[in-house]
């Protein structure tokens, strides 16, 4: 299974995509975005893609932009990271037992990856996840971060279906715990409130206790 490459091009449109972003933004990261947290880190937060505002810009997963204030500000409340907010991505802020990936690693055209891009970047998905051991949570952002979980681990869809705060035990010993994603959208509308993901983070570090 391939490393992370912050120089891949596997998917056509997206580096295409990322060539005219660069273009149009020259100080921008606008490159694949790496994981960023502890190594060994426990609490795996998948989300669905870099933000074009967001970690397209800044370099770091959910910084620079709505999604993430929510996402660092409950991390840091329940002690997974050593501040309540992300900067930019030499800010010192350090993940305590946590690290953030993306479902798809490049910034896609309208924030809508399509089936192939998702089925390409999995296999660098794969690499993160396969080495955890049992008793680890997976933390899915969204329907596609949750897909793209089970895809890793060839699991159906039908038998692990996404609802907010439904949790599913894997039958390699992960935990898949689900959350509406954190987007500006979810959370203006209040589909996503602040106390609804608390508790997802509240359930998520109960599970890491037992």
């Amino acid at each position: 299974m391939p490393e992370f490459d912050p120089h891949c091009v596997a998917c056509p449109r997206l580096a295409s995509h990322l060539s005219n972003v660069r273009d149009m933004y020259p100080t921008y990261y606008a490159r694949p975005v790496p994981p960023f947290g502890d190594a060994r880190a426990r609490l795996i937060v998948i989300g669905l893609a870099p933000g074009m505002h967001g970690a397209n810009r800044s370099g770091r997963p959910f910084t620079g932009d709505h999604a993430g204030i929510l996402l660092y500000e409950t991390l840091h409340r329940h002690g997974f990271a050593d501040r309540p907010v992300s900067k930019h991505a030499r800010d010192g802020l350090k993940l305590k037992n946590c690290r953030i990936t993306n479902a798809v690693k490049c910034l896609p055209p309208a924030n809508k990856p399509l089936p192939a891009e998702i089925a390409t970047c999995n296999l660098y998905l794969q690499t993160e996840l396969t080495r955890l051991a049992p008793g680890c949570v997976l933390l899915a952002l969204g329907t596609v971060a949750h897909e793209a979980a089970l895809k890793v681990f060839k699991l159906k869809k039908k038998d692990y279906k996404f609802a907010h705060a439904a949790l599913h035990k894997l039958p390699n010993g992960l935990h898949l715990l689900d959350s509406y994603h954190c987007s500006r959208y979810n959370t203006q509308t209040k589909r996503l409130t602040a106390e609804m993901f608390d508790k997802i983070l509240r359930q998520a570090k109960g599970l890491l206790a037992d």
